[in-house]
């Protein structure tokens, strides 16, 4: 995978970048203008000021890592990706936490960015295991899941408090070896 673009990662039509603080304006309007789709899984930051003490905790916080997913052609922010609950050691695993923008939802960009934040994270960052902890009836989070090679481990009740009630997940959860194993049996030519 080659880059050459300032991106973190690139794929065919989405690169992975870190957050700054001036994307705030873009990233509010877009949270507004994606409540519905959001609404009730998950409440990302839709005015400047929330969006500040957001993003200043991903991208000081050693224990997060966050990635602004935007579209190669027009750099437009499509979506983010979040690994928070980063622990090395003997664990090296993090938790995963994403949303799409609803203007690039159902077009398979999150698809293509959670598999180069997946790379991204076994690569140079050295991670072994990431988890998505997703609740049942969020069924597009669940088939991004699947879509991305991630195996389901198990189920948790009153697991994360959201929207002001403790909510069920599954978890799911992709390995560095589940992802050698992919590149290997899909052959030849795959890119790295």
């Amino acid at each position: 995978m080659a880059v050459t673009s300032g991106y973190l990662a690139e794929g065919s039509r989405v690169g992975i970048r870190s957050y700054t603080l001036a994307d705030a304006a873009e990233f509010t309007a877009a949270a507004r203008e994606s409540k519905s789709l959001h609404h009730p899984w998950l409440f990302p930051p839709d005015t400047a000021e929330a969006y500040a003490v957001y993003a200043a905790r991903v991208i000081a916080d050693p224990a997060k890592a966050g990635f602004l997913v935007c579209e190669k052609d027009s750099g437009a922010l499509a979506g983010f990706i979040n690994i928070n609950n980063i622990v090395e050691g003997g664990f090296l695993s993090g938790a995963l936490g994403y949303g799409a923008f609803a203007h690039a939802a159902g077009r398979g960009l999150m698809t293509e960015a959670l598999s180069l934040v997946v790379r991204y994270a076994f690569g140079p960052m050295g991670l072994h295991r990431l988890e998505i902890n997703a609740q049942p009836g969020n069924t597009a989070s669940i088939a991004l899941a699947r879509r991305c090679g991630f195996r389901l481990e198990g189920y948790s009740p009153d697991m994360i408090r959201i929207d002001g009630a403790w909510r069920d997940h599954e978890r799911w959860a992709i390995t560095a070896e589940m992802v050698r194993a992919q590149d290997l049996s899909s052959g030849p030519g795959r890119p790295a």
